[in-house]
């Protein structure tokens, strides 16, 4: 629901904040289709029809730029294929758990991967495509992961590791949430996932869990030794764009990296904090 950014999202989704000019769930989109994912299923909630509209065409949008001579190279990625994106509503905000059930009738017999916009990936190639290229080789279930902060382990799925090679760790078991001082380890889970589709008959039945609600984490943990189960470490930079000062990092490390504003926002910063 947005919460930690209302007034902003009263009447806006979170997923539609932008970062520098595109919004949260556009990097999302665009991160899995640079992996090869074929059909988007976008697991929305009432109030949240901007983000449909996004991904639409805009007539009127359109007809004034060509009529001003204007470019609308800038709406490509916004413009998806017919049929290459599906909308699912999630009727009550009962968790990730029960937001990726939601779409288990479209997944079908397949495995699929969860993205989530609020968690901002920067990395050369994107994320999930590195995660992609790893399902290639090992299958199974693919989790993304980093390493935090002791003291933040509490506020995150965090794995059991077990067998490491390099940027690869075995998952032996996952933990929502832990108190301080419990966590198996400093390996947190973050917004990505490949996972098999059986997943879907756990989640049928999952109880609520932490928060009080439907965890994705609780029916990974499920699974875990009937189904192999890896932690890919990200290489790149994550920013919480769920938190409001992790949402103005990732603006400051977007603008700084563009060729079209980096020189100037840089120059900005600097003065800034010269004063």
């Amino acid at each position: 629901m947005g919460t930690r950014f209302l007034p902003a999202t009263k009447a806006l989704p979170k997923e539609m904040l932008p970062v520098v000019d595109r919004p949260l769930i556009q990097y999302a989109v665009d991160e899995a289709l640079e992996a090869g994912i074929e059909q988007i299923i976008l697991v929305t909630g009432r109030g949240k029809s901007a983000i449909e509209d996004h991904f639409d065409i805009a007539y009127e949008l359109e007809t004034t730029l060509r009529a001003r001579g204007k470019s609308l190279a800038l709406l490509d990625q916004t413009r998806l294929k017919p049929g290459a994106v599906v909308y699912v509503r999630q009727q009550e905000p009962l968790g990730l758990g029960h937001a990726v059930w939601c779409a288990r009738h479209i997944v079908g017999n397949e495995p699929f991967a969860v993205l989530l916009a609020d968690d901002f990936m920067l990395g050369t190639p994107g994320c999930l495509k590195q995660m992609v290229e790893v399902y290639r080789e090992i299958g199974g279930n693919v989790i993304c992961a980093q390493e935090v902060a002791e003291d933040q382990t509490d506020k995150y799925g965090i794995v059991q590791p077990g067998t490491r090679h390099g940027a690869l760790t075995e998952v032996t078991g996952l933990v929502e949430k832990p108190p301080l001082g419990t966590a198996p380890s400093n390996l947190a889970v973050i917004g990505r996932y490949i996972l098999q589709p059986e997943i879907m008959r756990v989640l049928e039945t999952q109880e609520k869990g932490a928060g009080g609600e439907i965890q994705l984490t609780d029916a990974m943990a499920a699974m875990i030794g009937d189904q192999p189960f890896h932690a890919v470490t990200f290489d790149g930079r994550r920013y919480d764009c769920g938190d409001k000062a992790g949402y103005i990092h990732a603006n400051l490390a977007v603008a700084l990296a563009r060729p079209d504003l980096g020189d100037s926002v840089r120059a900005f910063a600097v003065d800034l904090l010269a004063k």
